[in-house]
């Protein structure tokens, strides 16, 4: 999915949650490309790009378990999960 909560009222993130959750549940695997940090807690792994947008990104800082994120210095989603 790519960014599926972009344009949803805070209370519909939940619903997509539920729904992704769901679909693990039922054995499927889920790639989600997301800036929404509530989408992103739900992860079991993250791969985190940047530094950056555009010019000053495009490099994997991260890729793993969420709780393994807050210890990259350089990821900015690190700071708010």
């Amino acid at each position: 999915m790519d960014e599926p909560t972009t344009g949803l009222h805070m209370s519909d993130t939940k619903h997509i949650i539920e729904i992704m959750n769901r679909l693990v549940d039922a054995g499927n695997t889920v790639i989600v490309i997301e800036h929404n940090l509530d989408i992103i807690r739900q992860a079991d792994w993250i791969i985190d790009v940047g530094p950056e947008g555009g010019s000053k990104g495009g490099q994997i800082l991260f890729s793993g378990k969420p709780s393994d994120l807050t210890k990259v210095s350089e990821s900015i989603t690190a700071k708010f999960i």
